[in-house]
């Protein structure tokens, strides 16, 4: 399972004042955190209410480089504005990155597929429309065949399209985390070369003792297919678990991913 780190994300209050302050330590200490803990990208999120679009187009061009100054690590430019994702793109200039991301919305699909057209990058795809997120599986994978629609005529490749099912807390709906883990298991037969993806933390938001709630959905919704998660790579449980995972879906052959972090002493039990 591909591990997209969560933490630089200006939705946290450190990282927005950081982001703000213009600290490089602190964004790129928790740039390398992640890609020692095991992370495969690094999401960069700038976005904050306060901040105009020319303001996150700024902070998002600084924060692509202060990321590079700590790790190699390949990156996800993520913003629901298309304008921020373009300077991301363009002052990080590498083929090997996530765009996260796009939705049904016509004005999104024409900017950002555009960006994702022709190159050979990944693309996260979000299962709602302009009038926000459908209330059942079936709803949503009709969002997600609008999109995917849109985007091969843009030169997108299905290879290339995460599609997130999306998570909504439990905490308000004790239903969402099925409709999320329906979702995914139709968009698996559907689209069977596309990836899906999902914000993890998401699920537990609103409830005590959340890495427990998250680690028991990441198992879920691995067995139904996922095959990216978006979330803390510093949680070694979760990590551990995602080795497990991968063996018991068969995504690691011989079972050499999980040697490895055995005989590195990075599992946990």
């Amino acid at each position: 399972m591909l591990v997209i780190g969560e933490k630089i994300n200006a939705s946290n209050r450190l990282v927005a004042e950081a982001i703000i302050a213009r600290n490089e330590g602190y964004i790129a200490g928790l740039a390398k955190a992640q890609a020692d803990a095991g992370a495969d990208f690094i999401d960069v999120n700038v976005g904050t209410a306060k901040q105009t679009r020319q303001e996150q187009m700024a902070a998002m061009e600084w924060a692509v480089e202060a990321v590079q100054t700590a790790t190699d690590k390949p990156l996800a430019i993520d913003s629901d504005i298309p304008e921020v994702i373009e300077t991301g793109m363009r002052k990080y200039g590498k083929e090997e990155l996530v765009i996260n991301s796009v939705n049904a919305e016509p004005e999104k699909l024409e900017a950002i597929g555009h960006l994702a057209g022709g190159r050979q990058v990944r693309l996260v795809a979000l299962a709602m429309s302009a009038e926000g997120i459908p209330p059942t599986a079936e709803e949503r994978l009709a969002t997600c065949e609008t999109i995917m629609t849109y985007l091969t005529r843009l030169g997108v490749s299905e290879e290339q399209v995460y599609f997130d099912p999306l998570v909504l807390p439990v905490s308000v709906d004790s239903g969402q985390a099925l409709t999320t883990l329906k979702t995914l298991e139709r968009i698996k037969v559907r689209y069977p070369q596309a990836k899906t993806v999902m914000g993890l933390s998401n699920v537990s938001y609103g409830l005590p003792n959340r890495k427990l709630i998250n680690r028991a959905f990441l198992l879920m919704a691995a067995y139904v297919g996922l095959d990216a998660a978006i979330l803390d790579p510093l949680d070694a449980k979760a990590m551990s678990l995602i080795k497990a995972a991968d063996i018991l879906v068969a995504k690691d052959p011989q079972c050499r991913r999980y040697i490895r972090a055995y005989r590195n002493g990075t599992l946990m039990a």
